[in-house]
């Protein structure tokens, strides 16, 4: 059976300046290192900062937004990465050079930092308007215009796919290559390595434009190809997606029940109790003693938080190394949470059963998608008319406020519409307000 070697998937090569490498080089940074630091300094992801995770960005009480969120994930795969790292030195330690099991914390923790920078505003509210404006809405009489992958990427818009063609696509007056990141890196973040005519529940991995790019990637690393010649492409997982899958989702059902908790959604013992069904009776009877000596509520549960991420990446930890030959061979099944201890995943399913009936159908959290949803589907028809039918004077209006780097004269109509989603997924959420309010005449410059 065909397996994965991670001799060849953890390389440094950058995309789009692979005339530059040089493997040789010594250096007290490494590029995976450089990738994370890139990423920090970036205007997507200080752009994070103003796009909702989960609740409205605050007033009087700060929950988590997309950037929170991702250093919180980062921290956490990191920890993750280098627990498999040490366990996996140890098992190769006899048999192969084990040297580059030592960038796997990096490289998950900058695949953490960068897992969201597509993602739309207003959360995951955003992906559905984007890609219902095209599936139910104006957009719809499109169709024809397009292929039928070209129309497969645009009715089943993924944030997970649109970051990577951020860090891949050649924006205008930009260099070659995106973000120039390492080949590794890029593959972490693409959690379905498959084109979007395979879309299950509307995830994929890369868009048509950047088919040939993550192909090159996947090549380069010995990732498995799972597709024959002539069908959709479509790739196993490389290893470390499922590490930095694991701290997306540790991150944002815990944290989701904290910020919850701060908000009076839940009450103190209901996220009392369901945080601490993580662990067997002598552990929560010494826990309960810890919170004794605190009185603020916040603190308690930021206590019982800190060791369920703790306990959760253990144990998928654990899970990794344990099925490392079957993820290897791109036959594992599920996500590593759903694979560990069934203590703690029973206590993880708990947990999202109560996200999902108490706190994702909570007002706060529908009014933001009712409101994304319209601010989001009516910047689209505004936009794509105007890239569409360029010579309108309103479009002409329009076009100016495009940023440069977005190809709006681009040579095919679906290069037009793909700069539309470019701008818009890159908006904030104060960004995509204003702008709505400003083309309703709601709100006009100071005189």
């Amino acid at each position: 059976m065909k397996k994965m070697n991670w001799a060849t998937l953890v390389n440094d090569k950058r995309f789009g300046l692979e005339d530059y490498h040089d493997p040789k080089k010594n250096l007290t940074r490494t590029d995976f290192r450089r990738d994370y630091d890139r990423l920090v300094f970036s205007s997507p992801f200080r752009r994070l900062q103003n796009k909702t995770q989960v609740f409205p960005l605050p007033g009087s009480i700060f929950v988590h937004n997309r950037l929170t969120h991702s250093m919180e994930v980062a921290c956490v795969g990191k920890s993750m990465a280098d627990n498999i790292a040490l366990a996996l030195k140890q098992k190769y330690a006899a048999g192969m050079p084990v040297e580059h099991f030592d960038h796997l914390g990096d490289i998950v923790a900058a695949a953490c930092l960068a897992h969201d920078l597509g993602n739309p505003p207003f959360g995951h509210s955003g992906e559905k308007a984007i890609g219902t404006f095209f599936s139910e809405g104006e957009g719809l009489k499109l169709k024809p215009m397009f292929t039928r992958d070209q129309w497969c990427d645009l009715t089943c818009f993924e944030g997970n796919a649109n970051a990577f063609r951020l860090l891949t696509h050649q924006f205008n007056g930009r260099r070659k290559g995106g973000f120039a990141m390492t080949y590794s890196t890029l593959a972490s973040i693409v959690k379905y390595p498959f084109e979007s005519e395979l879309a299950k529940k509307g995830k994929f991995g890369f868009f048509s434009t950047e088919k040939e790019d993550f192909a090159k990637v996947a090549t380069e690393l010995g990732m498995l190809r799972l597709s024959e010649e002539g069908e959709p492409l479509r790739y196993a997982r490389h290893p470390l997606v499922y590490i930095v899958e694991a701290a997306d989702d540790i991150c944002y059902e815990v944290m989701d029940i904290e910020d919850a908790h701060k908000l009076k959604i839940l009450s103190t013992d209901e996220v009392t109790n369901a945080l601490l069904a993580f662990f067997e009776p002598a552990k929560r009877a010494h826990m309960e003693e810890v919170m004794a000596r605190v009185a603020d509520p916040n603190e308690k549960i930021a206590y019982l938080r800190s060791c369920v991420v703790g306990a959760l990446v253990e144990q998928c930890a654990l899970t990794f190394i344990e099925n490392e030959d079957a993820i290897l061979e791109g036959r594992f099944e599920g996500s590593l949470l759903k694979n560990i201890r069934s203590l703690e995943r029973e206590g993880y399913e708990r947990c999202a059963e109560i996200s999902l009936s108490k706190i994702y159908r909570s007002a706060e959290v529908v009014d933001i998608e009712l409101a994304g949803n319209r601010i989001i589907t009516f910047l689209l028809e505004r936009l794509v008319g105007a890239v569409l039918e360029p010579d309108l004077h309103y479009s002409r209006l329009l076009l100016a406020k495009f940023p440069d780097q977005y190809d709006v004269a681009a040579p095919t109509q679906f290069g037009k519409i793909q700069a539309v989603l470019d701008h818009v997924s890159a908006m904030t959420d104060v960004y995509a307000l204003d702008l709505y309010r400003k083309l309703n005449g709601m709100s006009l410059p100071a005189v």
